[in-house]
């Protein structure tokens, strides 16, 4: 039997949908194909003790699975669930009717539950462009990917919630979040706040004017003075993002997999503290 499950795979910051193609024959052997690395090699040691641990197996047949296009690399190991589920429709184990109306991402544990992956936003992205009714991925990222309007997001914490939802129509549980109420939410309550510094005042003033003007600013002194506190709060008192511009940063920070569990859209202007000692190219 020949099943067809839906994942992404993501260059720069965007995304590109990848179909893979899962067929059962006679023989034996597990040969999986379309360019990828040691990470979704590896895969199969995880999907066959997720499967066991969660009533299932890899049965003993001929699988052949390729990742089309296959001349694009695919890296990571976002795929693991999109593997296993093409692996158990296609040995009929479970239905899998409505399975290429969603794309499914997310790396397995042992145990069947899920760990987050990256690129959630510009994944969610692509899927809304190209019609897909939903996006499956770990609850971690849930979050993040419900900023995109008109796609169905649901988040799992286990394998056996997607076999359920499409095996026995066990319904998930979509999680929808207002945009615009999550953007102006955060602008109010930053993570550090310029109030917080106490003294300071001729640095503080310095800040505000080069804050104000978009100038650059030098901080001097010797370990300890407070110029990383300083300049960690300096976004809270930046002039605001564009939700435009939020919805941006997000994407890079979700590609990057530097968006913080259970967050959604990013409103703050994002503070980055390289080291002293980092090379210009690397900077």
């Amino acid at each position: 039997m020949l099943t067809k499950v839906y994942g992404s795979a993501v260059f720069g910051v965007d995304a590109t949908t990848i179909t893979i193609e899962v067929n059962v024959d006679k023989g034996v052997g597990y040969h999986l194909v379309g360019l990828p690395d040691n990470a979704i090699k590896e895969s199969s040691y995880r999907i066959a003790a997720a499967l066991q641990n969660n009533g299932y197996k890899i049965p003993g047949k001929k699988l052949i699975l390729n990742m089309s296009p296959a001349d694009l690399r695919k890296e990571g190991s976002a795929y693991d669930l999109s593997l296993a589920i093409g692996i158990l429709i296609a040995t009929e184990q479970i239905k899998g009717d409505e399975v290429d109306k969603y794309v499914i991402m997310g790396e397995l544990s042992l145990d069947g539950g899920l760990q987050p992956i990256k690129g959630a936003l510009p994944i969610a992205i692509k899927a809304r462009e190209e019609g897909f009714k939903g996006f499956i991925l770990p609850a971690q990222n849930a979050k993040e990917a419900a900023i995109v309007d008109g796609l169905e997001v649901y988040g799992v914490e286990n394998i056996s919630e997607v076999i359920q939802f499409f095996d026995k129509d066990v319904p998930l549980e979509a999680t929808v979040i207002d945009t615009r109420a999550e953007f102006y939410k955060s602008l109010e309550h930053p993570e550090f706040d310029f109030a917080d510094v106490k003294g300071q005042e001729s640095i503080k003033r310095c800040m505000e004017i080069a804050a104000a003007g978009g100038h650059n600013i030098i901080l001097i002194g010797p370990p300890g003075s407070g110029k990383t506190m300083l300049s960690k709060r300096l976004p809270s008192i930046l002039p605001p993002m564009s939700l435009r511009e939020a919805l941006e940063t997000t994407k890079i920070h979700s590609v990057v997999g530097r968006v913080k569990d259970n967050q959604g859209l990013m409103s703050e202007r994002p503070f980055r503290s390289p080291h002293h000692t980092i090379s210009d190219v690397v900077l």
